[in-house]
């Protein structure tokens, strides 16, 4: 038993009428209208802020360009690492291949690391 409403079989089908071609139009226009104004209205804004940034940063502290000059207090940064930790290899270096005193009145010195290591081998370590 078909109960259909005869007025929705004669209208089943597809679509008679085509897609709005000038409201799809219209609305590029204007969206690409509203876009141009958002990216205007930002590059405005940045271009304040650039200028309120720069204003602020000369007149902020008038006594801060003779500090500027001035190098901070101990500790500071490295500037070059790699030839500070150069100097400080060398350094070691120089302390463990040459002979100096350690306490000349104890007579403690010091000696090149391969002479140390060569007694310890033909003498044994020392005991007390």
């Amino acid at each position: 038993m078909n109960h259909e409403h005869p007025t929705h079989a004669a209208r089943a089908g597809h679509e008679k009428r085509d897609v709005n071609i000038s409201g799809v139009v219209v609305f590029i226009i204007v969206l690409v209208v509203v876009g141009a104004l958002i990216q205007g209205a930002v590059w405005v804004l940045y271009r304040h802020f650039d200028q309120t940034v720069a204003r602020a940063r000369v007149a902020e502290f008038p006594l801060a360009e003779d500090s500027m000059r001035r190098l901070p207090p101990e500790p500071r940064l490295q500037v070059d690492p790699r030839e500070d930790m150069a100097n400080l290899r060398r350094s070691e270096n120089d302390v463990l291949n040459s002979y100096a005193w350690v306490d000349r009145n104890a007579g403690v010195v010091r000696i090149p690391i391969d002479q140390a290591m060569k007694l310890i081998a033909e003498r044994g370590v020392p005991t007390r």
